[in-house]
């Protein structure tokens, strides 16, 4: 068991979805046992990034099967982004997003509320303005695309980004790539069709700029800012010093996150895997990954996401530039870390701390993230010792493929639990696949962010 207080070898008593126990047990004659010898206990996977289509693309993919998905992968818990279609963009709609949630999701759940260029009084009624902020169930920040992405919400003049940062409450998740410059530099790449020019597009200064500009607006108006999916080493650099886990001198708090696609895959794997790779912003050279690992390892970066964005194959076909932007990525974020872990990158506890217990503290969610007495028994067993190699036929996200295919993994998933109820398994030798054991809406509630 991976737990607040080490790792070690012992028994979990969960009773009213709630771990009650640790230790050397005994069970008793009425309880159910789960068999887990040779397996690693983990905190659930809190994915504070995904984008489940929902609702518009609900061909590519909805809440329920997203959350499926999520179980898969070990994830008990995640943060749905709003460029939906049509956005989600007012209490209205972020209140329909819940209720489509409470039913057909299979795990925790929790939305941002997409900022527009003239919806401030939206967002006032989400999560309230400065010294009166609001605490609803399910909202978890304002999102704000401040270089095109993926949908039509942009926020690139500067005067609306003030407001926003000025004259509301919460947090805010800042999409941080530079509009202008994408423009401007998408003339230059006139006439090319290679992958490679993906990332000469939307180059590292283009990021760095729109960073700098958001952690300053935070900086003077003493907010609370977390810079999403970082990619490349010149943001990383940028970037020591002033994000951490708590409030800063000058009341502004700023954390940050990057992705397992951004640890892993390279140039190199561009030139193999061509538009599948396609995301926004891209991922990078070699020299980019070395320097995540390092200041992930620093706690520059604080947290992993997915950016879970799952598009077509036939889409992703397309070639440069016409395919979509995005992957798929919840099923396997957790095996990769875990893969990772095996081969020295890092530490299992590190993955614990990466991918749940930091999430917790980044958005405030209690009782979750950590094996301890009192927490919510949102947990998943992985196998460490036995491996498979990701396929296409195996995903459960809608579109039917994943990005790391091909790839032998460590550390898949054999149970998740939610609030201590089973909601997967599988077995590596006879059902790679696995098996959802609960209803649509059975497990999973709204999360609150404190």
């Amino acid at each position: 068991m991976v737990t607040g207080n080490g790792t070690y070898e012992g028994d979990c008593r969960i009773a009213d979805g709630r771990i009650v126990e640790l230790g050397e047990l005994t069970a008793a004659s009425d309880e159910k046992i789960i068999e887990a010898s040779g397996l690693h206990l983990l905190p659930g996977i809190i994915d504070p990034q995904v984008h489940f289509r929902e609702p518009g693309r609900t061909e590519l993919e909805n809440l329920e099967s997203g959350s499926k998905a999520a179980a898969s992968g070990g994830v008990t818990s995640f943060l749905d982004m709003p460029n939906n279609v049509p956005a989600v963009t007012t209490l209205s709609a972020m209140k329909d997003k819940l209720q489509s949630a409470a039913s057909s999701c299979i795990v925790n759940h929790g939305f941002f509320i997409g900022a527009s260029t003239d919806n401030i009084e939206d967002l006032h009624e989400c999560v309230g303005r400065p010294g009166e902020g609001k605490n609803i169930s399910g909202i978890c920040g304002i999102k704000i695309f401040m270089g095109s992405s993926t949908g039509d919400l942009l926020v690139d003049d500067e005067k609306v980004l003030e407001r926003i940062f000025s004259e509301t409450a919460g947090l805010i998740a800042v999409h941080a790539e530079d509009e202008d410059r994408l423009v401007q530099r998408f003339k230059l790449m006139k006439g090319r069709t290679d992958m490679a020019a993906h990332a000469e597009w939307r180059d590292s200064e283009t990021a760095l700029i729109a960073t700098k500009l958001a952690v300053g607006m935070a900086q003077k108006h003493g907010r609370r800012l977390h810079v999403l999916h970082l990619s490349s080493a010149l943001e990383a650099d940028w970037l020591e010093g002033k994000t951490n886990l708590s409030i800063n001198e000058d009341g502004a708090w700023i954390t940050t996150e990057t992705l397992p696609q951004y640890l892993t895959f390279d140039q190199h794997d561009i030139d193999v895997l061509g538009t599948r790779l396609k995301m926004n912003p891209p991922i990078r050279n070699d020299e980019d990954k070395d320097v995540l690992w390092r200041r992930i390892h620093d706690g520059t970066i604080q947290c992993i996401a997915t950016d879970h964005a799952p598009h077509s194959l036939a889409a992703k076909s397309k070639g440069w530039p016409e395919a979509p932007s995005g992957m798929p990525g919840v099923e396997t974020s957790l095996p990769v870390m875990l893969t990772h872990a095996v081969n020295g990158m890092c530490t299992i506890e590190d993955v614990v701390l990466w991918m749940s217990t930091n999430v917790t503290r980044i958005y405030g969610i209690d009782n979750k993230g950590v094996i301890a007495v009192g927490a919510d028994a949102d947990l998943v067993l992985v196998d460490m010792h036995n491996s498979m190699v990701v396929k296409d036929d195996n995903a459960w996200t809608k579109v039917g493929w994943n990005p790391f295919i091909g790839r032998e993994l460590f550390g898949w998933p054999i149970m998740t639990l939610v609030s201590g109820t089973p909601v997967f398994e599988r077995d590596l030798a006879t059902d790679p696949k696995g098996s959802i054991l609960v209803s649509p809406g059975q497990t999973g509630t709204a999360l609150k962010m404190n």
